[in-house]
């Protein structure tokens, strides 16, 4: 195998001051598990404090600044662009960007052999609604051109290669499809379920439903929300963990009214993974999901799930055999919550068959294999390419 030289550019990773949401451990896990693989692999993203070589991968952190996150990211841009012509020496082969944050670098060095990834739009993290504002049409925009000048365009799913194709027509020949990959022995831990449920002061034998992910209305944790009191009317006991932030905490403390409700806000791995193995459930009630991490994390875990029918959920999960798919009501994420709860046995077979299908589909090693095809498809410049074998 030839090894590579390649150029990540992302606006979080893992190991910087700056993580928002599932970008960091995508791109950051990817990058790892390339140059666990052989190549030379640097990450050109945000953060504090010098270069350093972390876990294999060489990252080149800026400090950006703008009023808004517009000139945020074009500032970015600007800096990373610079760190990348200083280690451009021998020229790296593959420049590998993750969403449009990063686009106004990708155009500067659009004669490159670029690879775009999308891991959702703007469109779908508004829940699959357009927005007349400035800040929505400014990012669209770079979206479209991102697609545009790319050599090839990944996406994390199916229906987030659909939407890519639709809001911007990017013609199907260059997309491929590469779902996030996961280690899905890092989700499993020994943990005693009641001990972890009385830390949070829930009785050790009452059913524990868990929602993981950003408070934000993409997510549709206000739908969790109304499901309540439905799926007490069935069973009086259950009780609800919230892990995460977002700007929806408040309304969501507002409604909670008394309900067996706790707002954990922010938690640490350690106890995201305790959490997973804790809960007898996992919801995931989003109004639009690219692909969705907390499914696999959830499935690691072996813990069953209760998810709305949409994007990366409905493609992943085999309906009544590896978790349960609704639509996007409250009235129908109650349904399927009762129609596991009083069943231990049911939710562990569902869990087991997800934990089954992660082995056998999103493992870094598999995914990772994925990408090195998609690079090895762009033509490299220099290279015979009838020689490289990825």
């Amino acid at each position: 195998m030839e090894t590579l030289k390649l150029a990540f550019f992302c606006w979080e990773s893992l190991h910087s001051t700056f993580k928002v949401g599932g970008l960091a451990p995508a791109a950051t896990h990817l990058a790892e598990r390339l140059a666990l693989m052989g190549h030379e692999v640097h990450f050109f993203t945000r953060g504090e404090g010098d270069d350093a070589t972390i876990n294999g991968v060489r990252y080149h952190y800026c400090l950006p600044y703008g009023d808004n996150v517009i000139e945020y990211c074009r500032t970015m841009s600007n800096m990373l662009v610079d760190a990348f012509r200083a280690h451009d020496t021998p020229p790296f082969d593959i420049l590998h960007f993750h969403d449009w944050h990063l686009v106004e670098a990708l155009h500067v060095l659009r004669d490159r052999n670029t690879v775009l990834s999308f891991h959702s739009t703007e469109y779908g993290r508004h829940g699959g609604n357009f927005g007349g504002w400035w800040e929505f049409q400014e990012i669209s925009g770079k979206e479209w051109y991102g697609g545009y000048i790319a050599k090839a365009v990944t996406t994390v799913s199916n229906s987030t290669k659909t939407e890519v194709m639709w809001l911007y027509n990017v013609p199907e020949w260059k997309v491929t499809v590469i779902p996030n990959g996961i280690d899905p022995d890092a989700y499993r831990a020994r943990v005693d379920p009641g001990e972890v449920k009385k830390h949070y002061g829930i009785h050790p034998l009452a059913p524990v439903v868990l929602f993981v992910g950003r408070l934000t209305y993409q997510k549709g944790p206000d739908l969790l929300m109304q499901a309540i009191p439905e799926i007490l009317a069935k069973r009086w006991d259950v009780q609800f963990l919230f892990a995460g932030t977002g700007d929806m905490r408040g309304y969501l403390e507002g409604t909670a009214n008394g309900l067996p409700v706790q707002f954990l806000g922010y938690v640490s791995d350690e106890d995201h993974v305790r959490l997973l193995n804790a809960c007898d459930l996992v919801a995931i009630p989003s109004r639009n999901e690219p692909f969705g991490l907390v499914l696999t994390g959830a499935w690691s875990a072996e813990r069953c799930v209760v998810a709305t029918d949409v994007g990366g959920l409905a493609e992943n999960i085999d309906n009544f055999k590896n978790g349960i798919k609704v639509p996007v009501r409250s009235d129908s994420i109650a349904w399927g919550v009762c129609h596991l709860i009083d069943d231990p046995a049911y939710m562990q077979k569902l869990g087991r068959a997800g934990r089954r299908k992660v082995m056998d589909t999103f493992r870094w090693s598999v995914v990772t294999e994925r990408m090195l095809g998609v690079y090895r498809d762009i033509p490299l410049a220099g290279r015979d390419e009838d020689t490289w074998d990825g």
